[in-house]
């Protein structure tokens, strides 16, 4: 079976955010189309992933595919290991169904997060589950650093024993956008580093696998997209909450990303409400601010530490919210999504202060449609698990490019 996941599961080294055209499907309906088994395949494996259990009925029902094809798909995937039977369905006429789930030790990813404030690495299962889970907390890591903490930890996972190496399919790795250029505080020199570094040959001297990258804000959202209260593929918007501040956009199940691959910059917005001319949002909306406001004032910048009932934190979320509302106000009038979703390593308690503050805010705006705010199912290490989801999109999940593909000679 390993021999043949991996001829099914083979593609390029590195893969960059253009060249996968991420499509998290709103949709799925497979297709009849001659040579889309792959892609049949693939709208499969994602129902069954979402249905959690299914009959093969019904896999017909929700996909459009005939009976024959979905019995043909199905027992290529119990071959690969990917679905397993889990009983039968009782209670209706004639024989009892055979249900379908995904198998969480079918495959497996790691995923990493570089940002300016601390890294994390996760492995996760094919169902989603978070297997091991490791976080540094450093300001500035330089790459060096960052290799010989991915060493240490890919030692870990080993050791573990919780992951199927032989069933590893890839590395994706989140990071910010221009990630050694946008100046903070304390940020070092020679940051700038990682403006010219080949990240993907970095994670490969420690992990000889294809390599993923993307935006943290955009594998935030799709994590959220594919594990999180979006999984049937709504429209919603993604704000990260770390180091700076970001947006993800996915509209009807595809995250969009603009003509230069940088839609949803939240905080670079313009900020009316500050003092300061030319003071973005991201200058108040980010850990960097709240913990330079700490540090001015001498108090614990640790974030488990932070309390709103802390002065300072009560009145950076009020500052927070202030700050957010016209941006948020923007969103829904331009691009009406379901949901605003805050997520980031901004402590829970303090994100559902943060959602309290701007619901209230939001709710004496007069617009057409005013989307609740909530705080994000993937929400601390969402960009970890965002970027450890990118190789089953590219491998084993459908995706735009898959149909693509598979009307290919």
């Amino acid at each position: 079976m390993a021999s043949a996941l991996k001829m099914t599961l083979s593609g390029p080294d590195t893969i960059g955010a253009d060249d996968r055209g991420t499509r998290l499907v709103s949709s799925l309906s497979g297709t009849n189309l001659e040579r889309a088994g792959d892609y049949n395949q693939r709208i499969v494996l994602q129902a069954i992933r979402v249905a959690d259990e299914i009959t093969r009925a019904e896999l017909a029902a929700i996909t459009g595919l005939t009976a024959p094809t979905i019995a043909n798909i199905t027992k290529r995937l119990i071959d690969l290991d990917l679905i397993a039977e889990a009983g039968r369905r009782f209670g209706l006429r004639g024989q009892p169904a055979r249900r379908l789930r995904v198998n969480p030790d079918g495959c497996f990813s790691i995923g990493i997060n570089i940002d300016r404030d601390h890294y994390t690495i996760v492995s996760l299962d094919l169902a989603g589950n978070v297997r091991t889970r490791a976080v540094r907390e450093i300001s500035f890591a330089m790459p060096e650093h960052v290799l010989r903490c991915l060493r240490d930890e890919v030692d870990a996972i080993r050791a573990s024993g919780a992951i199927d190496e032989k069933k590893l399919i890839g590395v994706g790795v989140a990071l910010p956008d221009d990630l050694g250029s946008v100046a903070l505080p304390h940020r070092p020199e020679g940051y700038e580093a990682w403006n010219r570094l080949d990240v993907a040959a970095l994670v490969r001297d420690v992990l000889p696998l294809p390599v993923h990258i993307d935006n943290d804000a955009a594998a935030a959202a799709i994590g959220e997209a594919q594990f999180g209260n979006s999984l049937t593929g709504q429209s919603f918007f993604y704000v990260l909450m770390s180091a700076g501040l970001g947006g993800g956009l996915v509209i009807d199940g595809s995250y969009a990303r603009g003509a230069n691959g940088r839609s949803a910059e939240l905080g670079f917005l313009p900020d009316p409400t500050a003092h300061r001319p030319g003071a973005t949002v991201q200058d108040t909306v980010s850990l960097s601010a709240l913990l330079a406001r700490l540090e001015k004032a001498g108090a614990p910048t640790r974030l488990d530490s932070l309390s709103q009932d802390m002065p300072i934190v009560h009145q950076w979320l009020d500052d927070a919210a202030r700050s957010l509302t016209q941006p948020l106000v923007a969103i829904n009038c331009l691009i009406n999504p379901a949901a605003i979703l805050i997520g980031g390593r901004l402590p829970a308690p303090l994100i559902d202060a943060l959602v309290d503050r701007l619901s209230a805010s939001l709710a004496l705006v007069r617009a057409p449609v005013i989307a609740p705010v909530m705080r994000a199912v993937t929400s601390s290490d969402a960009p970890a698990i965002g970027a450890a989801i990118l190789p089953f999109l590219d491998r084993v999940l459908p995706t735009e490019s898959a149909l693509m593909q598979a009307g290919r000679s």
